[in-house]
């Protein structure tokens, strides 16, 4: 083993730790490991940032903005409003929403396939009078399943039609996924709507049934107390019966900065004071106005129902500004203009200050800000509001025009008459000349972490093959299965892989394990697109954690899931996969 492959050895096992870790993000995890490779002379430095020219990075980046136009257009919107209905029974809703989700995910990023399903769902649940918790996971896992079937669905298979094009000069095209993607995909929803669901735990399908959706353990919010307030002169304990009245939990009482200890009960309210309370948005909006309070931050009192102001709710990515940082550290009020106030993180009480509390991948935020920018700031965010998207920014009129523009590309690129990253960028000008997707918000649409992090990790990938790293891998793993058929390294790999994308980011795991792939079969003697089909299907099927994939961690809060629930439907969906994907790879794409 050279000098080289130890070095890299060594990075992308500091790689693994800090992304199992997850203290930091996994972009800047990736950056550093990439400058220390350049450092240490095993990339060489006209190679360093080659790998944010690659085309599976530019396709990426182009899908983002595209789906996001198809979102502004209404044409996605429209499908939804036309096949979903909140009034049939729960297996075939989630048959159907499934279904849906998993088409739409087909077409566009599956991350936003779920981001225009998620309030939809909700309400149904809502309007059901049943707990969001036992639809959303069966909708995640539909929207990864769906991406599996094209070769823009999901990062995995954009990032393996490249490797295939650099490594045996031409790449999969659109629908060559297909065969493989759709079986999986169709076993995988029936599974899920046949009885699936019924794997989520019973205690989290019936939790808070009936209750407002966003109001799954309520929020601990920070409300002030001014000079008019009639909490002035009394005891904390004073405002239990009207605290109770109000639906709202007293939590404890902030003076100058110090939450005080738990005598706070018996403690005389001043003004400036703040009270910490645990409650639903229209409860902490009763309390203020009964007791004459104020947000914090806010010059003068001003309730969500007076027109000026409004109240948001909003699910935390992982990959969104604010996670792991706090409305203080980003200065949230004073540079927008709006109030982080509250938090709902599966009923945790918070001894943290609201706005100096680092919000976490999954949490729900509660803001407060002007009519007029609220929307954008949730943007700048990151966030994802958790209500439909008002009629008045979705340009329904543009809806057909938009779809006919996308499948027009879509049909140059699947023919090979346009490369498929020029259709996708003509795709993305007409959308800005058309107006459907404003100039000025185009690069606010591509998720950045991302794009770092795969521009970081192929310059890495590369020096691990040319320097026989991914070779001394991959006859590891022929030597563990040497007794056993081509069939058994194949399931292995799989599985390997499955496991790995569970607790490591996706698109670093299909970085890895593409070249792995095309080794084992060079070793075998065998086509190298039966082991690059299953590292696409198992790098995208991540269901036991929710960290996995991104869809698992958006559904984290609304769903009031917890971490270990993932893993009771998702093993049996990942072994399901398994036994259909490797029979399937296996006809359509013969050793």
């Amino acid at each position: 083993m050279n000098q080289d492959v130890v070095i890299l050895f060594a990075l992308f096992a500091f790689v693994f730790l800090f992304l199992l870790w997850g203290r930091w993000r996994y972009d800047l995890i990736a950056f550093v490991a990439l400058i220390a490779a350049v450092i240490f002379g095993v990339v060489k430095t006209d190679a360093a940032f080659a790998g944010f020219g690659h085309p599976a990075v530019v396709v990426i980046a182009l899908v983002l903005i595209v789906s996001r136009g198809l979102l502004n257009s209404g044409a996605i919107d429209m499908l939804t409003r036309v096949v979903l209905d909140s009034n049939r029974k729960l297996g075939m809703h989630i048959a159907m929403i499934g279904g849906v989700g998993a088409a739409l995910s087909a077409v566009m990023n599956n991350v936003a396939a779920l981001a225009l399903l998620m309030p939809v769902d909700m309400e149904a649940a809502k309007k059901a009078k049943r707990s969001p918790a036992t639809t959303l996971m069966p909708l995640s896992f539909a929207t990864i399943l769906g991406g599996l079937v094209t070769l823009i669905g999901t990062p995995p298979n954009i990032i393996i039609a490249a490797f295939r094009e650099q490594s045996l000069g031409e790449a999969y095209s659109m629908f060559d996924f297909a065969p493989v993607g759709l079986a999986c995909a169709t076993v995988g929803i029936a599974f899920i709507a046949l009885g699936g669901w019924r794997l989520i735990p019973r205690a989290v399908r019936e939790r808070n049934p009936g209750q407002d959706l966003f109001e799954l353990e309520g929020y601990v919010a920070e409300i002030e107390v001014p000079e008019n307030s009639t909490a002035i002169g009394q005891l904390v304990a004073d405002l239990d019966q009207i605290a109770d009245d109000n639906d709202v939990v007293i939590l404890g009482l902030v003076r100058r900065g110090n939450r005080l200890p738990g005598q706070a009960r018996r403690t005389e309210i001043r003004k400036g004071d703040i009270l910490v309370v645990e409650a639903s948005p229209e409860s902490i909006d009763k309390l203020v106005g009964a007791l004459k309070l104020k947000y914090v931050g806010q010059e003068k009192h001003v309730s969500a129902a007076s027109g000026g102001m409004s109240l948001i709710e909003v699910v935390v990515p992982g990959d969104a500004r604010i996670a792991g940082r706090s409305a203080l550290s980003l200065r949230l009020l004073s540079r927008q203009g709006v109030t982080l106030l509250g938090v709902s993180r599966q009923g945790k009480n918070f001894r943290e200050r609201v706005r100096k509390l680092d919000i976490l991948a999954g949490d729900i935020l509660l803001l407060l800000g002007p009519n007029e920018c609220i929307a954008e700031v949730t943007n700048w965010l990151g966030c994802l509001p958790l209500a439909e998207r008002g009629l008045q920014v979705i340009q329904y009129q543009k809806a057909t025009l938009s779809a006919g523009i996308f499948a027009g590309a879509i049909a140059l690129a699947s023919f090979g008459w346009l490369y498929l990253p020029v259709a996708l960028a003509c795709v993305v000008v007409l959308y800005v000349l058309l107006d459907i997707i404003p100039l000025r918000d185009i690069y606010d649409m591509i998720e950045w972490p991302v794009i770092i992090l795969l521009g970081s990790l192929i310059p890495l990938g590369t020096a691990l093959e040319a320097s026989g790293g991914t070779a001394l891998i991959a006859q590891a793993i022929v030597n563990w299965t040497a007794a056993y058929s081509p069939i058994v390294v194949l399931t292995t790999l799989m599985i390997v892989t499955m496991t790995l994308s569970d607790v490591l980011n996706n698109t670093a795991t299909t970085v890895i394990a593409a070249p792995i792939a095309v080794d084992i079969a060079g070793q075998l003697g065998v086509s190298p697109d039966p082991f690059l089909m299953a590292v696409a299907v198992a790098a995208s099927c991540a269901f036991l954690t929710p960290i996995g994939h991104k869809n698992n961690t958006l559904i984290l809060g609304p769903g009031g899931y917890s971490f270990g629930d993932y893993w009771r439907m998702g093993l049996p969906l990942e072994i399901l996969v398994v036994a259909v994907a490797v029979p399937a790879i296996l006809y359509f794409w013969p050793l």
